[in-house]
Formats: C-alpha cells, structure tokens, sequence
C-alpha cells in the first residue's frame, strides 16, 4: 500500500512538474514538406487535438520547412531546434536514413533524435495521371512502354525519387525523375498541368484523403505497390511488386527501401531533450490517436490512423542499422540516379 502511495504521489508531481512547464507554451511541428500534402494535412490533424493531452495544454502549431527532401528539417532539429520539448520536427523516414547510406548532406544520427513515435505506418505506391499519356494501366503497361515517363519529386533523398528509381534500376523502367517540388501537393499539380506524368510516395491515407476523386474518375491509376507481405484493397489491381522480385537477395535489398514506410509520418524531438519530456510527449501521442474527436478528424479524410509507439519508432531506425553493409550498399545503388 505504502509502495502504491508513493507511486501515485510520484506521477502526480511528475505532473504537476510538467503542467507548469507547458502551461502557456506553444510546442511548433516543423512538417519538412510544403502545404496541402499527406505530412502537412496529417500533421494538421494531429496538431489540432495533441494539445489537449499534454498537462498545461500547451497551443501546438503547424510549421513548414520545406526542402532537399524533408532534410532541411531533420538537419535543423539535430543541430539548432531548442532542446526543451517544444520543438518537434516531421521528416520522411527515407531522409532520416540517409546517413546509413553516407550522404554527407545528413547533419544528423538518426539514433540521437528523441522519437517521439509515428503518426501512421503504411504501404507506399506508385501512380500515373491519365495513363501517362501512352495508356498505362499497369506497371507492365510502364516496363513495355517506349514513352520515357517522368516522375516528379522533391530530392533524392525522398521516397519520390527512390521508388522510381528502384523500378528504372532493378526492372530496366523508362523512367526519369525531375527534382524541386516542394511536396507531393505541387507534384499533383505538376501532373494534372502535364508537366509530369506520375507520382510515388502515396501513401494509402494520402491517397484517400487528397485523391479519391481523381481515383474515382480514372484520373489517376496506382499502378504499383510496395508491400512485402500484404496489399492495400483501395490500391485496386495495382502489382505487388514483390512478386516480381526473382531471387531472396533482390527482396532483402528491396527490404531495407520499402520496409521504411513502417514509419510513414515520424515525429522526433531533438537529441538531449529532457526524458521527461520525452516520457510527457509520447504519452500524449498515444493519448491523442485513442481521443474520439481525433478518429473522427481521420474518418472526414477516409483516413484510419496506424500509429507507432516512439519505443517502437527508435527500434525501427536501430534495426536498419543493424543492416549488413553489402545490402546498404546495394540498396543505395538501386535508389540513386545514374550518374
């Protein structure tokens, strides 16, 4: 009895701590990716209710730091966010896995960041608009086709550019991708202006969210998706790309780019962030996806939130690193553009 008294007297104060800190705060979400996409309009959502679960009820905003495939972000939380618990940042997991595959760009040890947890885990796909303009339907219609089809992204580091560029470099694709939107609303955009021809990176809550209509009328077709093990009925006949992956090795590289997507929107306080803030943070994220009014925000988007645990987020960065060299290595090989 006396053990559970002190306990209890422990998290009140532990509270009581916490609400003082927050209260009257603003904690930002810097999102790495412009205005109206998948991150920007999932972190919105999550912003407008996570708040309401951190003792002292601190005002949360939305921040974005567009570029060089959400890096800029990523580097900024590393090197320069204040380490208090009122910053937190937003990036593609393929960015923060970057410095596994030595880019010198990546300021930043994926491992040191306080995960905080992921916002959705999910499965990736690639899509075209108005079949390319040469009738592609299918990801076999893409390999045959004698047309270059263009994907837009926002830099080589995001899951934009390596999706496709895994397709052009393990399947000989006719695929070319041109660099420098700041998201994958201003790559919708770039395809419906027929600028470019298609997308990757889209995510089934994006999808649904930002895209069914286009869906619905044939506009866009997802043509490939990247589960290893399950596929996505909204995606429709897309191929499961996996199956066409012949031999073990091929899908053990394939693994380290696609498994990635188990952190589809991952949210990271800086490193040297107190613990018990940390402790403070992830407690409310999973307090804000079990909160009704936030299932109901998911549900006017078609989208159902698949969280991850910021215990779970950090296993996921630790057990890519635990990858054997010679499958980074190749991995990298396939997701980069020829040089």
């Amino acid at each position: 009895i006396l053990a559970t008294t002190l306990m209890a007297g422990t998290f009140a104060a532990r509270d009581a701590v916490a609400e003082d800190f927050y209260k009257g705060k603003t904690i930002t979400i810097l999102v790495g990716f412009g205005a109206g996409g998948g991150y920007d309009t999932t972190s919105r959502l999550f912003a407008r209710r996570f708040g309401d679960h951190i003792p002292g009820k601190p005002t949360v905003v939305v921040q974005n730091m567009p570029g060089a495939g959400s890096m800029i972000v990523a580097n900024y939380l590393f090197t320069v966010a204040p380490k208090n618990g009122t910053t937190l940042g937003v990036f593609a997991s393929s960015t923060a896995l970057e410095p596994l595959f030595g880019n010198p760009k990546a300021k930043f040890d994926p491992r040191k960041f306080e995960w905080i947890g992921s916002m959705h885990r999910d499965i990736a796909s690639c899509a075209v608009w108005n079949g390319a303009g040469a009738g592609i339907k299918t990801l076999e219609d893409l390999l045959k086709s004698k047309k270059t089809i263009v994907f837009g992204s926002t830099s080589p580091t995001a899951i934009t550019s390596q999706h496709p560029l895994f397709l052009k470099n393990m399947f000989n694709a006719p695929i070319k991708v041109i660099y420098g939107f700041k998201g994958t609303k201003a790559v919708s955009i770039a395809m419906q202006q027929g600028e470019v021809d298609g997308s990757c990176g889209m995510f089934e809550s994006s999808v649904r969210s930002a895209y069914d209509s286009h869906i619905k009328k044939g506009e866009l077709k997802i043509i490939v998706q990247f589960g290893r093990d399950k596929t996505v009925p909204y995606f429709g006949d897309a191929t499961q790309m996996y199956k066409l992956l012949k031999t073990d090795a091929d899908k053990k590289v394939a693994d380290v780019i696609f498994e990635q997507t188990q952190l589809a929107r991952p949210l990271a306080a800086p490193p040297g962030t107190p613990k018990e803030q940390v402790a403070i943070l992830r407690k409310a994220m999973t307090a804000t996806f079990k909160d009704p009014e936030m299932i109901a925000d998911g549900k006017k988007v078609q989208v159902d939130f698949d969280p991850m645990s910021g215990e779970e987020a950090a296993k996921v960065i630790n057990d890519f690193y635990a990858t054997p060299p010679e499958l980074v290595k190749k991995a990298a090989q396939m997701t980069q553009p020829a040089k």
